[in-house]
């Protein structure tokens, strides 16, 4: 059986794969498992200070090993959750049989403006960026149920996971990964440019990059059926 373990981005929980994990399931031949980080979601938090993409993959593969019990699953990463992913690729190679990256990128910078307003005020933050993560037309839709999924002691995760993704960078360590990778990301990405994806493909030997129209940072919920359908293509032929 194939297994995925799919990792969120700043200030979610494992609720923003709920369209993926519904379709998912009903394939025998899949196990799919989505998790929550430390500090978010269901996940008490067992880190503290400032905490790097390195402690976050750490944390992962502990879990993935303690409490699904898997062996070598795929890994699937969403922004934040795709920088956990490549880490993961590199730390911990053997121990992945595949890369599934989403809305992500290599180096992850972010606003200066947008880091000060995260550690002030991690709920503000959090509603900027995720209106700036769906396309214009779900801001007052799409983006307030995002806003609605998530727990207030999640939200506070905001300025951490944002400070994890500005330090993270392995702009120069791509070569390394030996795994099969497919990039997803939405063509009107504001957050993750489709260049990052493009810069993903271009030096990850084999990978596979699909830019989905019609979508932004979010594209697995404004384009969940687009989404699945590459993911279950792309597992059964290549994962």
């Amino acid at each position: 059986m194939k297994e995925l373990v799919f990792i969120h981005g700043s200030g979610d929980s494992a609720r923003v794969w709920s369209a993926q994990m519904d379709y998912l399931r009903q394939f025998s031949s899949l196990r799919a498992e989505a998790i929550d980080l430390p500090g978010h979601g269901l996940r008490p938090d067992t880190l503290s200070g400032e905490v790097s993409v390195a402690d976050y993959a750490e944390a992962v593969n502990s879990a993935i090993r303690s409490e699904l019990q898997m062996e070598k699953p795929i890994i699937v990463g969403h922004s934040l959750g795709g920088a956990i992913a490549l880490m993961m690729a590199l730390l911990y190679g053997s121990l992945v049989s595949g890369l599934i990256l989403i809305g992500t990128g290599a180096r992850l910078r972010v606003y200066p403006e947008l880091l000060a307003e995260a550690r002030l005020s991690p709920a503000q933050a959090k509603r900027r960026v995720t209106e700036m993560a769906v396309l214009p037309a779900n801001k007052d839709t799409l983006a307030q149920q995002l806003l609605q999924e998530v727990s207030p002691s999640t939200i506070a995760m905001t300025y951490r996971d944002l400070n994890a993704c500005n330090q993270f960078d392995v702009l120069l360590r791509l070569y390394e990964i030996q795994v099969p990778t497919l990039i997803i990301c939405g063509a009107e990405d504001r957050l993750t440019l489709p260049k990052y994806s493009e810069y993903l493909r271009q030096k990850i030997v084999g990978a596979e990059l699909h830019v989905v129209p019609d979508a932004g940072h979010y594209v697995m919920r404004e384009q969940p059926e687009v989404v699945n359908g590459l993911i279950s293509e792309w597992v059964e032929r290549v994962g």
